[in-house]
């Protein structure tokens, strides 16, 4: 089997897929050694608290980032690889206690970069309990 090209920061190239086969072979692919190797884990760890916290997710692979939702094309959360972190994505951040730090151009959407080292933490958990109580982004 031939090992999925990696774009720039180790973000791996899957082709979009919806469902848990998909998001599995793009957590499978993010380089777990040399540099930046550390970004296998935390996305490992992204993906459990997610499942763990939001019981029969929806997940797909799209813009070669994992997305989930409560619906298909719903989403409340993705993240991609970036050469220094992992960068999380919660689409209606802006609307969380207390909001992530990290601003987009969108008002409504919100970043949580994770660095190598990083703890998750209870307030990881919190974000992606509320975003996915609230409405999804269409996309």
């Amino acid at each position: 089997m031939t090992q999925p090209k990696l774009l720039s920061g180790g973000n791996p190239q899957i082709p979009m897929g919806y469902g848990e086969e998909p998001v599995k072979a793009w957590l499978n692919a993010v380089p777990d050694t040399g540099p930046g190797g550390w970004k296998h884990g935390a996305c490992l760890q992204i993906d459990a608290i997610v499942s763990e916290e939001v019981p029969g997710v929806c997940k797909a692979v799209k813009w070669n980032s994992p997305f989930y939702g409560l619906e298909k094309d719903c989403w409340f959360l993705s993240f991609h690889c970036f050469d220094r972190y992992v960068k999380v994505t919660f689409f209606r951040g802006a609307d969380l206690d207390p909001p992530p730090k990290q601003t987009s151009k969108y008002p409504a959407v919100r970043y949580h970069h994770i660095h190598e080292g990083d703890e998750f933490g209870e307030q990881f958990a919190s974000w992606v309990k509320q975003a996915s109580e609230l409405p999804g982004e269409p996309m």
